[in-house]
């Protein structure tokens, strides 16, 4: 019984932190229909970003409970910045064109802003630890866990909450899935698809940065660690089914227990136990499990 609760434990933090990356790569293929891989790029430039931001305050010698709000702060000034300016300059000249153009400029731009976080911040690892010691630990037999983790799955449900509100009981979602399922007939009615495009982008864009700052006190921050991370997120999304905020939740439970019973039963298959799930799931539904069948117009 004791393991069951530590898997289930290890296994929700897992899905909470991969579903704060996924549910902006979701949102973004769901609007946009573009796989954007620059997402993880923007992910982890909102770590970095919440960690200057939180050490510069504590190094000031302002209380420790300030971090908080720092590592929101530098999400939100990455999601706003990097959201508009990467749709409207770039990704606004690719529509509708092929699949690997798009992948190639999206990758490009990951780079970019690979290197750019090196210009700024260097390359030594950045740690942030004030937000994750405030909130203390308990143990569940005889392992430590941190609280902060728990306050991870609790942002994690009530941000996939709120946007499926947004997204189901809102005007604004209404539109927005009008745009999805015929962008002539919402440009027929009057709706401005361009906007919608850039404020769906955006969204994305702030879902990656501000996942990438609440990790941020979880980890150490340094160049390329967000890569393993956004692979997974793609792994994620494939398996809940491309462009459902539904699937993405689901999908990321499915890798968490997964990579969580890999770890305490097979370590040595932890990774392999996720692409094994992700590609059983494929095999029995192409689509994923949300996923939707599109028809191509020809």
């Amino acid at each position: 019984m004791a393991l069951l609760t530590i898997i289930g434990l290890d296994g929700a933090v897992f899905a909470a932190i991969l579903f704060l990356i996924s549910v902006g790569l979701t949102l973004i293929f769901g609007v946009l229909r573009i796989l954007n891989v620059a997402h993880g790029g923007i992910y982890a430039f909102g770590a970095y970003m919440g960690t200057y931001l939180a050490l510069g305050l504590l190094g000031l010698g302002y209380s420790p409970y300030w971090s908080y709000l720092m590592l929101l702060a530098g999400a939100l000034l990455v999601g706003l910045t990097f959201g508009p300016v990467i749709e409207r300059l770039f990704l606004r000249r690719i529509y509708g064109q092929a699949e690997a153009i798009q992948l190639l400029l999206t990758f490009s731009i990951f780079l970019i802003l690979d290197d750019l976080m090196k210009l700024i911040w260097g390359t030594k690892p950045m740690f942030v630890s004030a937000p994750y010691i405030l909130l203390g630990q308990f143990s569940v037999a005889g392992i430590t866990y941190s609280w902060y983790h728990i306050l991870l799955i609790g942002l994690s449900v009530a941000f996939g909450g709120s946007l499926m509100w947004v997204v189901r009981a809102t005007r604004f979602g209404k539109l927005v899935v009008a745009v999805i399922h015929d962008r002539e007939i919402s440009v027929a009615v009057g709706i401005n698809v361009n906007r919608f495009y850039t404020v769906a982008f955006t969204l994305g864009a702030l879902c990656a940065a501000v996942g990438g700052a609440l990790i941020a006190p979880t980890i150490s921050v340094v160049p390329g660690f967000a890569v393993d991370v956004t692979v997974l997120g793609f792994a994620v999304i494939a398996i809940g089914g491309m462009g459902s905020l539904e699937g993405a939740a689901l999908g990321a439970l499915i890798v968490g227990l997964a990579r969580a019973l890999a770890i305490h039963l097979l370590p040595e298959l932890e990774l392999v136990a996720i692409y094994l799930m992700m590609v059983l799931v494929l095999l029995i539904r192409p689509q994923g499990l949300f996923g939707e069948v599109e028809l191509r117009r020809i």
